[in-house]
């Protein structure tokens, strides 16, 4: 018998994919009710449920009458990314568990919102950050714990995928990132690789990020392909983007670590996160897929390049291991599943989440500080403390001691 009764807000492409691949795969969900600001989706998705598993799911166009719902225990944010907060927060306070698919915020006085609704209400909010979960962002993770890095000194990586063709079709998709890339300049989508960047540094739980500072490029991606392809609207080929096609950021933490963050969707190019984490011993490469530790090489050595297969053995990290054996399942090459995993876990042991609402806030706020920090021409910004002071000293109660902690 499910565990979790779930409203599902936001039936896009991100929303479906997790009802077809995960929440009517798994069984401890039963989806109840879902919503969507267009009627053909909901209608969609009960649709595919009543198919799938029989259930008789309600629907609705106003996410506040489906988190009101009595049969509704878990809000699952699925929506275009200036609703994440506001309907976390109404979740939050009408007392149901609540999570948000990735994305940055508008402000940062929505970010300490969701902080104190969570001070009032002690519910998280956590972040479905599946990268956090991906196979190389684990095993990097414990190899840094137990120092085979030695210490760390700078971490990178970013959101590297040409989105073009997402973005020009907005309207005719229904795709909330065309009206974002005309109305703003920022690092939109900090948290691939924020998320786990911020993991492996313990960030909210002794370090934490002071400052950053952006830079962005101009905008011509998109016009450009808007002149090659006769099938975008043509007032897109003249339209002055404000997105700039290449964000870099870079936060200065208080451990003394640097993080490099770079936003790329609008120009040809393949997909990358570029997660890469260098330390005094040594550095993991995402685009090199490989690992170079002091002593097993010289600067000139390229045979590096391809072995991180090398390093499963040893420290393949435990969820993965497991994942493996039972079979992998769910989107983005599993990491989807695991998110999902993680965040049922913490709610069936009454724990808190390994992303918990500090982490959300913090990792989102990212985007406001970076617009504001191009539009000042690169100038530093202070990051707030959304943990108000706590980092230096949390709790370990406030820690998640699951099988899928990122905690530890």
């Amino acid at each position: 018998m499910a565990e979790f009764r779930v409203g599902v807000i936001g039936l896009g492409g991100r929303g479906m994919g997790h009802i077809h691949g995960i929440l009517t795969e798994r069984d401890d969900t039963v989806v109840t009710a879902v919503c969507d600001t267009y009627e053909d989706r909901c209608a969609k998705a009960a649709a595919y449920c009543k198919e799938k598993k029989n259930w008789d799911v309600a629907t609705t166009t106003d996410y506040r009458a489906l988190i009101e719902r009595d049969d509704v225990d878990a809000v699952m944010i699925f929506s275009a990314w200036e609703n994440h907060i506001p309907a976390a927060i109404y979740a939050m306070n009408c007392g149901k568990q609540t999570a948000t698919e990735v994305g940055g915020a508008y402000s940062l006085e929505d970010c300490w919102s969701l902080v104190e609704t969570y001070e009032r209400t002690r519910i998280h909010c956590m972040m479905l950050e599946n990268c956090c979960y991906d196979r190389n962002e684990m095993m990097v993770m414990r190899m840094v714990r137990e120092g085979v890095f030695g210490k760390i000194v700078h971490c990178e990586g970013g959101y590297q995928h040409d989105l073009r063709e997402e973005i020009s079709f907005g309207e005719e998709n229904r795709h909330y990132r065309l009206r974002n890339y005309k109305n703003r300049n920022c690092e939109n989508y900090p948290t691939h690789e924020l998320g786990p960047i911020a993991k492996i540094l313990n960030i909210n739980r002794g370090n934490r990020m002071l400052s950053l500072s952006s830079m962005a490029s101009g905008a011509f991606g998109l016009n450009d392909y808007a002149e090659k392809n006769e099938k975008v609207n043509p007032e897109l080929r003249t339209y002055r983007f404000n997105q700039g096609d290449i964000v870099k950021t870079n936060i200065k933490c208080a451990g003394g670590e640097l993080i490099t963050l770079t936003l790329d969707t609008t120009l040809p190019r393949n997909y990358s996160r570029n997660f890469t984490v260098r330390g005094t011993n040594g550095y993991f490469s995402e685009n090199c897929d490989g690992i170079f530790l002091e002593g097993k090489g010289s600067e000139w050595d390229h045979s590096f390049y391809g072995n991180i297969p090398e390093y499963r053995k040893d420290w393949e990290h435990p969820v993965w291991r497991k994942f493996e054996e039972e079979g992998v399942k769910g989107g983005h090459g599993g990491m989807d599943w695991l998110v999902f995993d993680a965040y049922f876990e913490a709610l069936k042991n009454g724990e808190n989440p390994p992303i918990d609402t500090f982490d959300t806030a913090s990792w989102m706020a990212i985007t406001p500080l970076s617009e504001a920090s191009i539009q000042q021409g690169g100038a530093p910004l202070e990051i707030p403390d959304f943990t108000r002071g706590m980092w230096t000293h949390r709790p370990e109660s406030d820690l998640n001691h699951g099988f899928y902690t990122l905690d530890r």
